[in-house]
């Protein structure tokens, strides 16, 4: 670690230090009782310090956040005073033993998240994440969703109930579901996607598509998958590996108490865990032994036309504005 980073560090909790414990009168910092009902439970009270503050203040934060950037741009639109339409919480896994609502999102973790809660629930025997296959991580029977209860169970899950949504910048997110779903050659996991999208994709938008590309449906282009994907004049471009997160979690109608980012998700994931008091399984570390889709994004989007970027750009739009993300994150520079 640099001088400049132990600096950083050291400013960085001396801040928090102070906003936790007191101000400069000496006064304990009040606590709204929405971060009182997040950090704390019958049994079991948290401590502002120890290895996961950091952690636990962004937690907070990003509740914050979200909350302040959802009537900010939506105001009353979504307000939970609406009939409740159950088919809304159709991505929102209910772990009733630990009292937590999880949304998984597609190519945000929600593989590993899934392997952890089977562990964390008694449903896998062992505590290695790892050891789970991902097809039975992902089995229709391994979770109830929460859209299958009634609405009154519904209602008292998202009044009581800690909240969990893990998000991702979503150019990012997109990348890496063209990367994972139709990039790759002669890959199982991805012949799915490559015959029931790849082959519409290359017939929609190549000319001149040779007969072996019209059948394989494995050689799509970035741009061509742009195109599909931003694409609004079919239905039939929609799937929740690249919807955005506004549609699949509805964060602006369940109050998300836990607000995790892909960029400290190991950090984040420690902290919801201790919360949920697990103390059996640790969250997977990222691999090691791979390029991530953060150092590829240059690479990809630079293929794209200014007219694609802004159809991404207004498809996304919701996500990169609750979620505190910006295009020049990835592009270097803004939209005007």
């Amino acid at each position: 670690m640099t001088e400049c980073q132990v600096w950083g560090t050291a400013v960085l909790l001396n801040i928090l230090s102070s906003m936790v414990f007191a101000n400069v009168a000496g006064d304990p910092v009040p606590l709204n009782d929405e971060r009182k009902r997040s950090f704390e439970t019958d049994d079991f009270v948290y401590s502002w310090t120890g290895p996961n503050a950091l952690a636990r203040s962004a937690l907070v934060e990003r509740q914050e956040r979200l909350q302040y950037n959802c009537e900010e741009i939506l105001g009353d639109k979504d307000s939970q005073s609406q009939d409740l339409n159950a088919e809304l919480f159709r991505n929102i896994l209910v772990d009733e033993q630990h009292e937590l609502l999880y949304c998984y999102v597609p190519k945000v973790a929600c593989t590993n998240w899934k392997r952890v809660l089977m562990i964390a629930t008694g449903k896998w025997p062992g505590n290695d994440p790892m050891e789970i296959p991902a097809d039975q991580a992902h089995s229709p029977g391994t979770f109830q969703r929460l859209s299958n209860y009634t609405q009154p169970e519904i209602e008292r899950m998202l009044a009581t109930y800690d909240k969990l949504i893990v998000v991702r910048h979503p150019l990012e997110r997109l990348l890496s579901a063209y990367r994972n779903k139709l990039e790759p050659k002669r890959e199982r996991s991805s012949r799915y996607f490559q015959t029931r999208f790849g082959r519409k994709i290359i017939r929609r938008y190549r000319r001149n598509a040779s007969e072996q590309s019209l059948k394989n449906g494995d050689d799509v282009t970035f741009r061509e998958f742009v195109e599909f994907v931003t694409d609004d004049s079919s239905n039939e471009t929609r799937n929740e590996h690249w919807n955005p997160i506004y549609e699949l979690c509805q964060p602006c109608l369940v109050n998300y108490n836990l607000v995790s980012k892909y960029e400290s998700l190991v950090e984040d994931a420690t902290e919801v865990l201790e919360r949920m008091g697990v103390e059996s399984v640790n969250f997977p570390a990222k691999p090691t032994n791979s390029e991530p889709t953060a150092k590829k994004l240059e690479k990809y989007y630079s293929t794209l036309t200014y007219r694609q970027l802004r159809n991404l750009a207004n498809l996304y739009k919701l996500d990169l504005r609750l979620f505190d993300y910006s295009l020049e994150d990835v592009l270097g520079f803004s939209l005007a």
